[in-house]
């Protein structure tokens, strides 16, 4: 499976070399197998394969040993969740005279960190940046603080909080003298449980599965992870209000924003609010497309 429009710099370039992530990870053998095509694969449609598989990614490339998920929560995939984290690189480095910061002066803030805690954890490998993560699903903040906690590197430069407030984002996170160079954010795309389910469907489909429950376990995730009321436009543009308290308290805020249709909306928002830089990053991985939305005062 090719992955040719992942960032320059993404370390997932071309086919995964199963070879390779079997050595680091032997677990993820047992779902390597010969496809009708005679390509060496696993199957995508398999919740443990899928997991397995990036678990190995995780250990392969970014030497992160220990990374385990509850069951029903969604497991992130890694390449397209690095992806991110490169274009946030390059937004930063267009006012560090063209290089990459790195380093742990660099801090990020990870909005609804989930069970994984990838982000931050793939930040802090890639360049050695230092996160603030938040997490709403008391779940979820026990197993992304276990993840961190586990890795001893990362340890010392993510602390995971729990945001207290539902409806929010920054309050009670963002104090008057932080600052961050950048917050992030993927929300939940969907905007009801019905919209979520068709959208599992879609995915069954597209995989040719006929083993809808297993499909439907690997792409199911916890409520919260997946829809919002209002979808995902209602969760940024509230955030784009919000953010207008803490201007003076972040160089850019980001968000990805799923469905394209909802940019030219949210960029009236923006206007509204007077920022003083905005941006939109286009990303793609196979045959999802996704970008970033950015302002900042």
């Amino acid at each position: 499976m090719k992955k040719n429009t992942l960032h320059p710099r993404s370390l997932h370039q071309g086919r995964y070399n199963l070879a390779e992530l079997v050595g680091d990870f032997p677990d993820l053998g047992v779902h390597v197998f010969r496809n009708e095509h005679e390509i060496i694969t696993v199957d995508f449609s398999d919740p443990q394969a899928v997991f397995c598989l990036n678990k190995a990614l995780l250990v392969h490339h970014y030497k992160i040993k220990f990374w385990e998920i509850p069951s029903g929560y969604l497991c992130p995939p890694v390449p397209g969740r690095a992806d991110y984290l490169h274009y946030l690189a390059d937004l930063l480095a267009e006012e560090n005279g063209g290089e990459v910061p790195r380093g742990k002066q660099v801090k990020g803030l990870d909005i609804g960190t989930g069970a994984s805690a990838i982000y931050p954890m793939l930040g802090n490998r890639l360049f050695d940046w230092s996160f603030i993560a938040t997490e709403t699903d008391e779940v979820a903040l026990k197993s992304a603080r276990r993840n961190v906690e586990e890795n001893k590197e990362v340890l010392k430069n993510v602390e995971v909080i729990q945001q207290l407030n539902t409806t929010k984002k920054f309050e009670g996170i963002i104090n008057s003298e932080d600052k961050f160079d950048f917050t992030m954010s993927n929300p939940p795309f969907h905007a009801s449980p019905d919209e979520a389910v068709q959208a599992t469907q879609r995915k069954i489909r597209n995989l040719g599965n006929k083993k809808k429950g297993k499909a439907t376990r690997n792409f199911g995730g916890r409520a919260h992870e997946l829809w919002t009321e209002g979808g995902e436009l209602k969760f940024i543009q509230s955030m784009i209000l919000e953010s207008r308290s803490y201007a003076n308290n972040c160089k850019w805020f980001t968000t990805l924003v799923s469905k394209k249709a909802n940019l030219p909306i949210l960029q009236k928002v923006l206007a509204q609010v007077t920022v003083k830089k905005q941006r939109v990053i286009e990303m793609g991985q196979g045959q999802k497309q996704s970008r970033i939305l950015c302002w900042g005062w």
